[in-house]
């Protein structure tokens, strides 16, 4: 009797993990070990870097680890690293600056908080300075100011005590200083008064 009776192979299998036998489980094809022993590791390095880089800056810090958690070797990634700098692909100064525009306009963060972020995502100290002194003082105030605003309306109950207390703090996880934060909320909660005083106010 014959081993294949309908023209398959009982291990036989499809792409895509289709009818006809198991789905092989293997190496991501972004690590050095996927194209087997003879792989480029170099290429392998350069695509992962690419891969990274496409539609989002990153530090070269960050880079740095992911090729490490891919198991690709200091002396291959520090290289390839240098490259990318030397063409503009990696760029920790103008990282650092769209960073600081970004979390500052969208999350209303002050300056100690972006330093720190930075900092995590390994700028270094020049960099981190440099991005920093482009945001305008009065800038910063203003988003300040923002924040408590549309927040008022989650304290209106509270006494002002309270309100203070956990306007200052919504500040404060944002990095402005305690002074800062302290200042601004009164300030606020004072106008909030005023004007509702008036809305209050007989015509």
């Amino acid at each position: 009797m014959s081993a294949h009776t309908d023209g398959r192979s009982s291990g036989s299998s499809l792409p895509g993990g289709q009818a006809g036998g198991p789905v092989l489980s293997g190496p991501r094809p972004d690590e050095p070990s996927a194209l087997g022993p003879q792989a480029d590791p170099e290429a392998v390095a350069r695509k992962i870097l690419l891969d990274q880089l496409t539609g989002q800056a990153r530090s070269r810090a960050e880079l740095a680890k992911k090729l490490s958690g891919k198991g690709v070797p200091d002396e291959i990634a520090q290289p390839l690293l240098t490259r990318f700098e030397d063409v503009g692909l990696i760029d920790d100064p103008a990282f650092a600056r769209a960073w600081v525009q970004s979390r500052h306009v969208g999350k209303g963060l002050a300056r100690r908080a972006l330093e720190q972020e930075l900092r995590v995502k390994g700028v270094g100290d020049d960099a981190v300075r440099d991005a920093l002194d482009e945001l305008d003082p009065e800038d910063e105030i203003e988003s300040a100011r923002m924040l408590v605003r549309r927040r008022m309306r989650s304290v209106q109950r509270l006494d002002r005590t309270t309100a203070i207390r956990r306007l200052t703090a919504i500040l404060a996880r944002k990095g402005y200083p305690s002074g800062v934060a302290l200042r601004i909320v009164r300030e606020e909660l004072e106008a909030a008064g005023q004007a509702a005083e008036v809305t209050r106010s007989p015509p």
